[in-house]
């Protein structure tokens, strides 16, 4: 081995120090003396620099050779070996043009078949030692394949250390705090390039593809994801189905952005030099884990039982597949890779068809639903409740719903009036199928709670029952992405309609307690007048607060306007009229049977109104948030 600092030797100074014999006449043949013995010094020189190193290393003959890894060792040292190895590469090619009979071409393939055994030892011990520095995570952040440059670690027949150290991402004065991924990436890209380089291809990506496959594998196995058939699919229940989506919905985020990314770097990297050896290795060791990721969607959309309430899992996994289809397309680019982007996107098609499906289902167990029960108090009917929670959660996918919808038509305009749901929709500007497809399943809600409506008796109660259930749906859509999808005009026209059902249960339901009183007293009345009106007020109030105590309103401002509006109707005239003729009324016998209620009492009555009977105490909590279920008359 030459001494420290001496310049190696070069093979393009020897070529250009015989310039002169080449251009003599006794050179101009291939097979002359002059000629022959320039290819012998090369070769000699080659051999007698190489060999002490490549013995050296020879796993075969010491002990120490075989325990001792030559890159751990001494870093410099594996570089040279490197080196040297190329150079003789070269020159037994250039010898064999001129001698392939050799004695030398034999005894510098002795010492290559040497150098490769020890080559291919070192790259499977540096693979296989240093999975945690090589993890797919590590890579995701020590590199990116777009910065890389795809230059080879070593140039041609050059063994002069002036660039070394600029070429090398890594050497013996690595520091603590620097990357150590980078300098085990280093080291396998020099020895996959000399392995290639030197005819040594398929001993090196062998053991490359089995010990990264083998970690894409386990990976996948880890992450819950294993492959299925679709009558295990179909046997399984919802429950381990779920269980399964969310496993996938998890692995799919990590395999993108972390496994199969990572591993594309690293294989970028190490084989950067023949892009032919990247595309067949990368390919070679994702392909299966790729697979069985990107076929499960397809198998659960295709085998599980339908039904709407399963629509989000679908939507969960569609979602995802449209999220990571830039990596799908960048990570997976090769022509050998195509099978892969062809499977994601033929379980989108699939999912599509399934949510579909489901969104139809929906529709339809909506416009069948016929429950005849009504809500006692005219309180929030649990259709309203399910059917928005149902409609809420498909909102949060509206960008995904999008999709679909697009490809469908809206419903017809005349099944969405204007003067009811005010969605902006006209020839000049037509409003998204997506507004007008939201706006349709909840008029489809509203026409049904018109129709339980007019199964109360008590026409108050209806016009109760409609505005608790338009005000919790207004409240819903106002919170929700519904907000944005419907607008806040149609917000407005149902506020209107709010107002109007609550004075049309005032009308019916305390009319004849505010018309019992007069709007302007005289100041004439005889006593048996004035016991008349009290009387008839008694009556009535005692009536209608029988009836309305049983009313229910969830919503704490509705409750409060309906109070104040009906407080506002009858305290004033009522405590006017008590009064101007209380002390009347007290000097007359029995007056407690005629006086029976104090302003302040009746305040206090009006008051307690509309928070129900005991049981109906906790109707409030219907303002509870939404859950992945539908009324059990609509599953």
């Amino acid at each position: 081995m030459p001494r420290k600092g001496m310049k190696t030797l070069n093979w393009f100074s020897l070529k250009r120090n015989s310039a002169a014999d080449t251009n003599s006449p006794s050179t101009s043949q291939s097979s002359s003396p002059s000629r022959r013995s320039f290819s012998e010094a090369v070769i000699d020189r080659t051999i007698e620099m190489a060999e002490p190193m490549i013995t050296k290393w020879d796993p075969d003959t010491t002990t120490f050779a075989k325990v001792t890894s030559l890159f751990y060792e001494n870093r410099r040292e594996a570089k040279d070996f490197i080196k040297f190895v190329n150079n003789l590469h070269k020159a037994m090619h250039f010898h064999a043009s001129e001698n392939s009979r050799s004695d030398k071409l034999v005894r510098a393939q002795s010492l290559m078949q040497i150098a490769m055994k020890r080559l291919q030892k070192e790259f499977y011990q540096i693979l296989s030692i240093n999975r945690a520095h090589l993890d797919p995570e590590s890579m995701s952040t020590v590199s990116s394949r777009t910065s890389r440059s795809t230059r080879s670690s070593t140039s041609e027949f050059d063994v002069e250390d002036d660039d070394d150290d600029r070429a090398a991402i890594a050497g013996e004065s690595i520091s603590e705090v620097e990357d150590f991924s980078s300098v085990v990436m280093a080291d396998l890209r020099l020895i996959a390039e000399c392995m290639i380089s030197s005819g040594y291809t398929k001993e090196c990506l062998q053991i490359y593809k089995v010990i990264r496959k083998s970690i894409i594998d386990e990976a996948i196995y880890r992450l819950g994801v294993e492959k299925l058939s679709s009558s295990q699919v179909h046997k399984m229940h919802w429950e381990v189905v779920d269980l399964k989506i969310k496993e996938w919905l998890n692995a799919v985020d990590v395999a993108m952005k972390t496994l199969f990314n990572g591993e594309r770097i690293l294989c970028d990297h190490v084989f950067a030099s023949n892009d032919a050896i990247r595309e067949s290795c990368f390919t070679d060791i994702s392909k299966d884990g790729a697979m069985i990721l990107f076929s499960f969607p397809e198998i659960v959309a295709k085998n599980s039982k339908k039904s709407p309430e399963k629509v989000f899992r679908l939507l969960d996994m569609y979602a995802s597949i449209v999220q990571h289809w830039p990596e799908i397309e960048t990570i997976f680019s090769f022509d050998s890779e195509s099978v892969i982007r062809s499977q994601a996107l033929k379980s989108l098609v699939k999912l599509g068809d399934s949510i579909r499906t489901a969104l139809s289902e929906f529709e339809t167990a909506l416009q069948k639903e016929s429950s005849k029960t009504t809500v006692a108090g005219g309180g929030i009917h649990p259709l309203t409740i399910d059917a928005m929670n149902y409609i809420i959660l498909l909102a949060d996918y509206s960008n995904v719903l999008s999709d679909f919808l697009a490809e469908s038509p809206p419903p017809a305009k005349g099944f969405l009036p204007e003067s009811y749901f005010s969605i902006a929709d006209s020839d000049e500007s037509p409003a998204p199928a997506i507004s007008l497809r939201f706006a349709w399943l909840i008029l489809i809600l509203l026409c049904k709670l018109d129709g339980k409506a007019k199964r109360y008796k008590d026409s108050s109660f209806a016009y109760l029952f409609l505005a608790n259930n338009l005000r919790y749906i207004v409240v819903k859509v106002h919170s929700s992405n519904l907000k944005y999808l419907l607008g806040e005009n149609w917000i407005s026209k149902q506020e209107a309609k709010i107002k109007q059902f609550a004075l049309n249960y005032e009308r019916l339901g305390w009319s004849h307690v505010i018309e019992s009183l007069p709007r302007e007293p005289n100041a004439s009345m005889s006593p048996q007048q004035v016991k008349k009106i009290f009387k008839r007020f008694n009556s009535s109030f005692e009536q209608a607060h029988r009836k309305q105590s049983v009313c229910v309103v969830p919503n704490d401002k509705l409750r409060d306007d309906l109070k104040v509006s009906i407080a506002r109707k009858i305290l004033p005239f009522y405590k006017g009229f008590y009064n101007k003729y209380r002390d009347v009324i007290v000097k007359e016998r029995h007056s407690s049977h005629v006086i029976k209620f104090s302003p302040k009492d009746l305040g206090h009555y009006l008051s307690d109104l509309f928070f129900g009977p005991v049981e109906l105490e906790s109707s409030s909590s219907v303002e509870s948030s939404p859950s992945h279920t539908i009324p059990s008359a609509l599953r």
